[in-house]
């Protein structure tokens, strides 16, 4: 799974330079406002909500954004109304690729994602077609630097994690969605700083693909990811380190 992990973290720091901060914004902004319409306007009643929050604290939103976003969402400023969609398909290799977006235009949303398939040689499936293959995870990413990582990792799993993973100097730790906060609770307390934490799509299992295939599917999923309206793209490839090299220096 070490090309998937390397691809998250690449595609993680794509999206906090200064080029993509403005699309981030707009999507951060999307996040808070469905969470605030579904379980309402109090972070701390509010599970879902406390998570989009301090996902754009951790992206420098700016407060003044974050509280417009909440009002929008209880209604107190005008918007449009924003629903949620899952769509799901296939890469030009196979490899299943799942789409979250938020949209106040679905027929819009559900063109846009279609065309993007189509003209990068995948296609867009049925519903239910790949989310099997996927779970929910609590995703928390760490950069190691001069840190223990062996220690911290013991820490982290003391403190409930499942899983974590180690590429160059980040570190990936996985936990149940539910045991998200705990866990970066006790990090911070241990004075280890978060890059990141959120919910996160991640594969059951990975598929490998060769060059040529990886190369169409990165071209893919960075399409997807620039639609306003979609919020979260995964996959269950597994990139070749070659590949992925050529892909950072692009970022």
């Amino acid at each position: 799974m070490s090309g998937h992990s390397k691809w998250s973290s690449i595609k993680h720091q794509k999206g906090v330079t200064d080029s993509r901060r403005g699309q981030l914004f707009t999507k951060l902004t999307r996040e808070i406002i469905v969470a605030v319409r579904e379980g309402g306007n109090n972070p701390e009643a509010n599970f879902r909500l406390r998570l989009a929050i301090q996902k754009a604290r951790d992206n420098n939103m700016p407060q003044d954004n974050i509280e417009r976003a909440v009002k929008r969402g209880a209604g107190e400023t005008e918007g449009a109304s924003l629903v949620e969609l899952v769509l799901e398909g296939y890469g030009p290799s196979g490899a299943a690729i799942l789409v979250k977006a938020l949209t106040d235009n679905r027929n819009r949303t559900l063109q846009d994602v279609r065309n993007i398939f189509s003209r990068s040689g995948g296609n867009l499936g049925e519903s239910g077609c790949v989310a099997w293959l996927f779970d929910t995870k609590g995703l928390i990413r760490v950069v190691a630097n001069d840190l223990d990582t062996e220690t911290l990792a013991l820490e982290a799993i003391d403190a409930g994690a499942e899983d974590v993973n180690v590429e160059d100097n980040q570190m990936e730790i996985y936990t149940k969605p539910e045991e998200l906060e705990a866990v970066r609770k006790a990090l911070e307390e241990r004075k280890i700083t978060i890059a990141s934490a959120e919910l996160a799509i991640v594969p059951k299992t990975t598929v490998e693909l060769e060059e040529k295939a990886a190369e169409q599917t990165l071209k893919l999923l960075d399409k997807l990811e620039e639609l306003d309206e979609v919020q979260h793209v995964a996959s269950n490839a597994n990139f070749p380190d070659s590949v992925l090299e050529k892909y950072q220096l692009a970022v």
